[in-house]
């Protein structure tokens, strides 16, 4: 683990830090300085167990040899290609690499550089694709209530987070949104898929019979709910909702940002519900979160649907300048040999019971009104303090940390999502600090 310690105050005020109480962690500043597979390094030399994979991306735990290696050879080799007109061999080695672990039909991929960007990539290729079909009244995007699609335009406007979209006006028309699946009352501490609530996914045909089929082009979900506190869909849920889809013609999009790339013991998730999107978005643990990059991939179908008309051609007016930047192309490669060396990809269905266990194992602590877990996904959520909400759930991030442990919060529910190498005995170290947190400190 590094030694290297930053005690020196330094100036804090230019960074307008990103989902951050600003004022307050300017007054009581926590700062990483080093990491190594599972710890953080503070910078008063404290270390502190990784709970989250850092923001759910890194999956294969901090400061991997073979991710870092990667790097810093390609650094030295070429340092930028452009992607409009023109490529470079591991943009390409990547791209397959990617298509062979992904669902059955996944055959082509487009690079971004975020989540937030492959969602607006995901919902312009589902515009773009119908009207290259002769489709164009299909317009309408449908989300869900409490889902995160990242931040852009796009992404707030089908996501369905109150505070991420009420400063920003009007967003995109001809957005509607599915209602969310969290039933506490009827699915309270389920572990895994909750036994109620499949039946909502049919609003998806009420939403149909008030827009018509004609003009809805596409309907995206995250499998699981990361971002707004681990929503878990019921049995069948999301089998109903490809039904749907399918019935009516509209693609059907998982936003696997956050289950992307082993986190429920699978690849992807839609291997382990058993469903087959039109499109997949993913980003975070496609580099390990050491460097920006995200991928979206398409079927077959919907690809071949824009290689039409004279070859010389662009075919889709869509990108970014690091579209499979050569540097994130080098550490997503040496992402994917670090997750098949370890099978890591996996690694979460076999700890999958222990860290239910111990999750469970706090259902006795003050104020705990739910638990709910799958692969190596888990939520505490809190009985709000009157008239002060997220005040709970913050108070114990802050109590977690000092106690050296990362939890992440939204609302007053801590989420938890540890880098997939984790060791049984640093579940029970996670669980034993929080424990602690939940019975004493707040």
């Amino acid at each position: 683990m590094s030694n290297r310690l930053n005690t020196t105050p330094i100036d804090l005020r230019a960074f307008w830090m990103p989902f951050t109480a600003n004022r307050q962690f300017k007054k009581e500043p926590r700062l990483f300085v080093g990491a190594k597979d599972m710890y953080y390094t503070t910078h008063d030399g404290r270390t502190v167990l990784d709970g989250t994979a850092g923001l759910w991306c890194v999956n294969a735990g901090h400061c991997r040899p073979k991710i870092t290696e990667a790097i810093r050879e390609q650094a030295g080799e070429l340092d930028y290609a452009p992607a409009f007109q023109l490529g470079h061999p591991k943009a390409f080695e990547l791209a397959n690499r990617l298509v062979d672990i992904a669902p059955e039909g996944m055959n082509h991929v487009l690079y971004t550089n975020s989540g937030s960007e492959s969602v607006d990539t995901a919902l312009k290729v589902a515009l773009a694709y119908h009207r290259a079909k002769g489709n164009g009244s299909r317009f309408r995007l449908i989300g869900r209530e409490r889902g995160y699609h990242g931040v852009n335009f796009g992404g707030i406007s089908v996501g369905g987070i109150v505070a991420n979209r009420k400063m920003f006006g009007t967003l995109l028309t001809g957005v509607d949104h599915l209602p969310h699946t969290h039933l506490p009352a009827k699915n309270a501490f389920t572990r895994g898929e909750p036994e109620h609530g499949a039946d909502l996914a049919t609003e998806l045909e009420r939403i149909v019979t008030l827009h018509d089929a004609s003009t809805i082009a596409a309907v995206i979900v995250e499998p699981v709910a990361g971002s707004t506190g681990v929503l878990i869909p019921p049995k069948g849920y999301l089998q109903k909702l490809r039904e749907i889809c399918t019935k009516h013609g509209i693609l059907l999009i998982f936003d696997e940002v956050i289950t992307g790339f082993g986190r429920l013991g699978t690849p992807f998730a839609a291997q382990y519900f058993d469903v087959k999107p039109d499109i997949i978005t993913t980003a975070k643990g496609i580099t390990n979160g050491v460097i920006p990059m995200g991928a979206v991939f398409v079927t077959s179908e919907i690809h071949d649907a824009f290689m039409t008309g004279p070859e010389h051609l662009i075919e889709f007016f869509h990108g970014y300048t690091y579209s499979g930047n050569p540097i994130a192309s080098a550490a997503a490669l040496g992402t994917l040999d670090t997750y098949k060396e370890e099978g890591l990809l996996t690694r979460a269905a076999e700890l999958a019971s222990y860290w239910e266990e111990a999750l469970h194992s706090l259902k006795d602590c003050p104020h705990v009104i739910d638990i709910r877990n799958i692969g190596l996904i888990g939520a505490i959520e809190l009985e709000p303090i009157a008239g002060e909400p997220t005040k709970r759930a913050f108070s114990a991030f802050l109590k977690a940390y000092e106690k050296g442990l990362l939890i992440r919060t939204t609302g007053d529910i801590i989420a938890l999502s540890p880098p997939l190498i984790i060791q049984k005995q640093q579940i029970d170290e996670l669980f034993d600090k929080l424990r602690d947190v939940l019975k004493n400190n707040i």
